[in-house]
């Protein structure tokens, strides 16, 4: 089946976000080095990103590097921050071309400085962009997100700056590293693992989750359009029922 033509664009998801699993047992299936898994799935990354701007989805965010994955060996975490510099200075034209705002999240100050400032220097050149947002979570990890929110609402209640009574679900929405972005509407993990790892678990509360046998370098634009065209298949209730839609 061709999924592209069968998605109904009044239906996208606002934000779509994925979990790019599966680089080393793409390799290992292949019997290469781990590296040369994360360096086929820059293919994956570039297929995906178009294939969101091509049907007009505004929000895609991607799990690039974890928090945990710092505590990965040595070599690879060296090579997974070299593909993050070399893949940004090539993709610079896929995101001007597609009118895409580069963005990003997590502890940067934890990146490499060469890796920090080519990062930034895309997300300055992208900065004016408006057909899509793309969001790159690095050195991210969700529970990491949400302590740093409670410590700087903590703060402003101690300063007085802001009353305990009045605290509520958008307080913590305009702390959030992603304050900017809707929630998210999709989640896809690759690879066949079902679990979400520690990725915007606030922002997913009502995300409808997607997981595909794909291994990430394996995932193409058609396997994106199949995840939206399944997506819309289901009925969102929000809590309530059937009958209340």
């Amino acid at each position: 089946m061709e999924y592209k033509s069968h998605i109904n664009k009044e239906n996208l998801p606002q934000h779509i976000a994925i979990i790019m699993d599966g680089n080393g047992r793409w390799a290992k299936k292949q019997g290469l080095l781990r590296s040369v898994g994360h360096e086929k799935g820059t293919k994956a990354v570039r297929e995906v990103v178009e294939g969101c701007a091509e049907i007009d989805v505004k929000n895609l965010t991607l799990y690039a590097f974890s928090t945990e994955n710092w505590n990965r060996p040595k070599l690879e975490v060296k090579t997974l921050m070299r593909l993050l510099v070399s893949s940004l200075k090539k993709e610079i034209k896929t995101l001007l071309d597609n009118n895409i705002k580069l963005n990003a999240i997590g502890c940067l100050d934890n990146l490499p400085t060469k890796a920090r400032k080519e990062l930034q220097e895309v997300i300055d050149k992208t900065a004016h962009n408006k057909h899509m947002t793309l969001t790159l979570a690095l050195s991210y990890g969700s529970r990491e997100e949400l302590v740093h929110v409670i410590k700087e609402i903590a703060e402003k209640t101690k300063n007085n700056h802001l009353d305990i009574e009045e605290i509520t679900e958008k307080t913590v929405d305009s702390h959030l590293y992603t304050s900017d972005l809707p929630d998210v509407d999709l989640m896809i993990r690759t690879s066949g693992e079902q679990r979400i790892s520690n990725f915007l678990l606030w922002q997913m509360a009502y995300a409808e989750l997607y997981f595909t046998p794909v291994l990430w370098p394996d995932f193409r634009r058609e396997d994106l359009y199949e995840a939206i065209f399944k997506y819309q298949k289901r009925e969102r209730r929000f809590g309530k029922t059937s009958e209340q839609l």
